[in-house]
This record gives C-alpha cells, structure tokens and sequence, in this order.
C-alpha cells in the first residue's frame, strides 16, 4: 500500500526549444510514497517528458513552469532526491544506456562507487549480487563481458542492476520493456515489480501499454497531448474510465480473445 505524499506536481508545463507546442500543459498529480504508479500514454503524449521531469533530467533549454515539490518526511532523502542517488531510471535504449567499450561490472558497479563511497572491489562483489538478484545467469562471468555479448533481454536487466546499484528509493522505468517480445516483457515486469516489494520502493512505470500498466500499477495517469485527462486507482481507471481518450486506449487494446483487465470489465 501506498504511504504519505512523497511529490507534488503542481500546474507544470514544459516547453522545448524548437516545439511549436508545450510536451506538458499545468499537470499536477501527487506521488506517493510505496507507490506503483503507471502514466500512460501515446507516442507524444508527454509521459517521457514527465518521467524526465521527476528524475530531474530535463536539458537545461527546456522551458519550465509550475513546481514539483518533494516531501521532507519521508526520511528517505533531504530536499530533492538526487538522480542516480536517490532515483534509478531505466530507460527503453540499452544502446544509449550502456557503454559499448566497458564492462557489465564496471558500469553495474559505477553507481555505488560514486554514490555510495564504496571501494571498486566491493562494487564489483555488489555488482555480482545485483546481477544475480535481476536473475541472470552465471553472474560471476557476466562481470567481465560486454552489452554486445547480451540478448536485448539481458541488457535490460543490467540496466536495472545498474539502476538500483545506488539503492535509490525510487525507480523509473521509462518504456523499459516496449523494444522486448512479449514474453521478456512479462518477465521484466514481473521483476520490476518484486524489486519495488521487497525494497517498498516506490515505481514510476512510464509506458503505451495499458495492459502492462494493469499488471503492475496501484494507480494509473493518463496523458493526451501534454495533457493530465485521468488519474485514479487502476482498478477504477480500467473498468469505469472516465475520459474518452482512455476509454479509446482501452478499446484498441482489447479484443475477443482478451481477457478482462480487471475484473469489473468483465461484462
């Protein structure tokens, strides 16, 4: 279950450079902490953008307005949780996310050097226990191979390990499974979500696929041209959506042959 509130977005807009319109228009939406939240979307829609935002990772030439306010009661971190730190984000492309000329060790292991202060040799024995803990094979021997030698599964799940190799207190994981067949989906999902159990992490689950959202959100927030048009419980958002726009998402994804997301949708 879900805690006390652990961000605040109020009214945030976002403009880029060479946009003619803003990726967000005055969203605002509360996280809370131990939350599994999924914002939905299409392909410009803005939900990227609002993933970025959270991390703080928007380029410096955005244009912003609004304020995104973090909570100091949490205990989890003091004033804005730091991107790396304190906040782990998976990204859809592996091929930007892991460097080519390094190790799977060396770069599971960046993140606790520098955030955690440790020596190189006990993050490279951490880096071993993540990759085992994100379930792939032979950990010991993944340490000295490259992002080359792995399938596109198995690179996904070294840039979870790399991700939570800081122990952040929140993930985003932005399209992380959108490149995957099916079945690997499944399988990073499931694992996402029992690392954010086990930790009580809190998870913003950034994707287009509204059954994948159902598999792992306690809440859902939809977005239509930069726009907030629903946010609720999952359960509530699935079986009785109030906006058109998430009414046509559920539409496009369900057919005969697919069962009930929940079970109120079922007729």
């Amino acid at each position: 279950m879900s805690g006390n509130a652990l961000c605040r977005i109020d009214d945030l807009t976002v403009r880029y450079a060479a946009a003619d319109a803003p990726a967000l228009r005055k969203v605002s939406l509360t996280i809370r902490q131990g939350q599994r939240l999924a914002i939905i979307g299409e392909s410009g829609s803005g939900k990227s953008t609002l993933g970025k935002a959270i991390a703080g990772l928007l380029p410096q030439a955005a244009r912003v307005s609004g304020d995104i306010s973090w909570s100091r009661d949490s205990g989890l971190f003091t004033g804005r949780p730091a991107p790396g730190r304190d906040i782990g984000t998976i990204f859809q492309d592996t091929g930007a996310t892991l460097n080519p000329v390094l190790t799977i060790g060396e770069q599971v292991a960046e993140g606790a050097v520098r955030h955690l202060g440790i020596s190189w040799r006990a993050a490279r024995d951490l880096a071993r226990d993540l990759l085992e803990k994100v379930r792939l094979p032979h950990p010991s021997h993944l340490l000295t191979a490259y992002p080359h030698q792995l399938s596109g599964g198995q690179r996904q799940r070294v840039a979870i390990a790399a991700a939570i190799a800081a122990r952040p207190s929140i993930l985003i994981a932005d399209e992380a499974t959108s490149a995957l067949d099916t079945v690997t989906q499944a399988a990073i999902a499931t694992l996402l979500d029992d690392l954010v159990r086990e930790e009580e992490r809190t998870l913003v689950f950034i994707t287009h696929d509204i059954g994948l959202a159902s598999s792992l959100a306690d809440d859902i927030a939809v977005l239509s041209a930069g726009e907030l048009v629903e946010h609720g419980p999952a359960r509530r958002v699935l079986s009785a959506p109030a906006h058109a726009y998430t009414r046509a998402l559920l539409a496009d994804y369900l057919d005969l042959s697919t069962p009930p997301l929940v079970s109120e949708a079922a007729p």
